[in-house]
């Protein structure tokens, strides 16, 4: 008898069977980027607008937490990595054909941009406290007279952010939930209405909750629209494309997927909101933990089903 050795790459280290890469900390990083990428975006345009005066837990007190949740989103994508001794280099060079490359990039742009615009603001947050330096005091006003100019910086770079946080899935090519050009505009759309829902939470005034939840509920139909989108392509598509969203429909991630994100992430926080807007006495807070609940496990059920999906049989 003749012995043959056959040799198989579904046994290399990190491809196959070792599938799930990326734990954890990669949701909350999706998370929390699209979330400040909400926050950043509507206070951008409201300065732009010239509408600071009347909404200002938009433009102040809601831009606390961008600097935060960059902060942590970054900690927790450094936590991830295998090497994060090494996460410099990612700043020796500019690859325009890598999500990841110029990810990094625009949020090192982006980053302490948030911390100089909740600083402009330093006197109004805190008018009990003084700067102690003098520099500190003359930074605060240089920034608060450019403050129009880092808001038309803002709104770009926080599409560009918001954006980012759903091609970083869809370039990956061998997996096939992720192959996905309806990622980037969902996600996005996703951080901006989690952005929303947290200006409804820290909003005093009735005007600019009403206002807020106006744009949330329109940012609902369009993520319920591009998740049906997202549906449908996947069913048009090749054998592995149905085996992956089969994982969502009638798969282990269904009762995830469509009972906590679609229904209430999305639908139930939708009806709650349309009825507030119609002058109904509803509990402003209960749709927006709901959309932001959804939003963060979006992000865990996309990064884990993603993985477990392949071309490999």
């Amino acid at each position: 008898m003749q012995e043959e050795l056959f040799t198989s790459g579904r046994h290399i280290p990190h491809i196959d069977p070792s599938l799930e890469i990326w734990h954890w900390p990669i949701s909350v990083y999706l998370f929390l980027g699209g979330l400040s990428a909400g926050l950043l975006f509507f206070a951008g345009v409201v300065t732009i607008l010239g509408k600071d005066k009347d909404y200002p837990t938009t433009v102040k007190y809601a831009s606390m937490v961008p600097p935060i949740a960059l902060s942590l989103g970054l900690l927790a994508l450094v936590y991830d990595l295998t090497h994060p001794l090494y996460t410099w280099q990612l700043y020796t060079t500019l690859r325009l054909e890598s999500p990841m490359s110029w990810g990094a990039w625009v949020l090192l742009v982006t980053t302490p941009l948030s911390f100089m615009w909740v600083f402009s603001y330093f006197s109004e947050l805190f008018p009990k406290r003084n700067l102690k330096f003098n520099f500190l005091n003359k930074f605060e006003k240089l920034l608060k007279k450019n403050r129009k100019n880092m808001a038309y910086a803002l709104v770009p770079l926080s599409i560009i952010l918001g954006v980012y946080t759903g091609i970083l899935l869809s370039a990956f090519n061998a997996r096939p939930l992720w192959n996905n050009a309806i990622l980037g505009p969902l996600f996005l759309t996703s951080g901006l209405s989690t952005g929303a829902a947290t200006i409804i939470l820290l909003a005093k005034s009735t005007k600019e909750r009403h206002l807020f939840s106006k744009i949330d509920l329109g940012l609902v139909i369009i993520e319920l629209g591009l998740i049906v989108h997202m549906i449908m392509g996947m069913y048009a598509g090749s054998e592995v494309q149905l085996d992956a969203m089969n994982l969502l429909i009638g798969g282990e991630f269904t009762l995830m997927f469509f009972g906590f994100v679609v229904i209430l992430g999305l639908i139930v926080p939708g009806i709650l909101e349309a009825l507030e807007i119609k002058g109904y006495n509803v509990p402003v807070a209960i749709p927006a933990i709901l959309i932001l609940i959804g939003g963060l496990i979006f992000r865990f059920v996309m990064v884990e089903a993603g993985q477990l999906t392949r071309y490999l049989y």
